[in-house]
């Protein structure tokens, strides 16, 4: 004999509330996986695109190459626009130096040319930070509370479940399991959908941790680079063998400052 009991019968005989969990479940499940397939292309796609900007920032024979590259290929990931916020205050402090009134000062522009790189150099990683953590909320919201929903849900089937059956009179095994079991479906729909949610947005915080903390590492050398020049000297055969020497230069000059004044070397705040 058939056994008329399933999803279907629970669909069928679900009230309200038991409707409403389930469209919002469906909706949680939509939204998390539009975010795994469109997030997943877009770091597939920003990984490539970084790479290739990496090796023709090293290669390129001095940072006039480089800003011409940042021109025709634009700043679609985090290490271009780095260094295009880089070349912009540098820029931008050219030209207050160059034709302003030093007297009406404006805030942008306030402190010395190292301290205006630093912000700007700040401000990018807090600009490509806030544009990588882009849904993981709606992410971790979905693996926290998608079970304690689906447990809701089941709660409140069985609940109505067992005042159907003590309304019948009839408490035998089987007129308790059928209800009782489709109830459960709920708490399995939410595990279906918080675990996919919460299994992405571990992947994607450990990629845009990694993300950072190479950007905080470029960070260094693009300062050093823009604040000293040295890339552009005839004199250097390999920025990258270089670059470390500088940095710890600079490091170093923060330190000994440091004993003087409470602040250190602007490029050491970037972290």
């Amino acid at each position: 004999m058939e056994n008329p009991m399933g999803f279907a019968h629970f669909l069928s005989n679900a009230d309200g509330v038991a409707r409403f969990v389930l469209a919002l479940m469906l909706l949680a499940s939509i939204g998390t996986w539009y975010l795994i397939v469109t997030k997943g292309v877009r770091v597939f796609r920003m990984r490539r695109k970084s790479e290739a900007f990496l090796d023709a920032f090293w290669d390129a024979p001095n940072l006039e190459a480089v800003a011409s590259r940042i021109r025709e290929s634009g700043t679609t990931e985090p290490f271009s626009h780095l260094v295009h916020h880089g070349f912009t205050a540098i820029e931008q402090q050219q030209r207050h130096k160059s034709g302003c009134d030093c007297n009406a000062v404006s805030l942008v522009n306030a402190g010395n040319p190292e301290e205006l790189l630093t912000r700007a150099l700040k401000r990018a990683i807090d600009e490509d930070r806030s544009h990588l953590e882009f849904g993981q909320t709606f992410l971790a919201t979905v693996a926290s509370a998608a079970p304690f929903v689906g447990l809701f849900g089941t709660v409140w089937g069985i609940y109505h479940a067992l005042l159907a059956i003590g309304l019948s009179g009839q408490g035998t095994l089987d007129k308790v399991a059928g209800p009782v079991g489709e109830a459960l479906i709920m708490t399995a729909i939410g595990l279906a959908v918080a675990i996919p949610a919460a299994i992405a947005y571990n992947a994607f915080a450990r990629s845009n941790r990694n993300t950072l903390s190479r950007l905080n590492s470029f960070a260094y050398d693009v300062f050093a680079f823009l604040a000293t020049g040295i890339k552009t000297s005839p004199m250097l055969t390999d920025a990258r063998a270089t670059s470390e020497k500088v940095i710890a230069m600079a490091r170093a000059q923060g330190l000994a400052a440091g004993d003087d004044k409470s602040g250190g070397h602007p490029g050491l705040a970037l972290r």
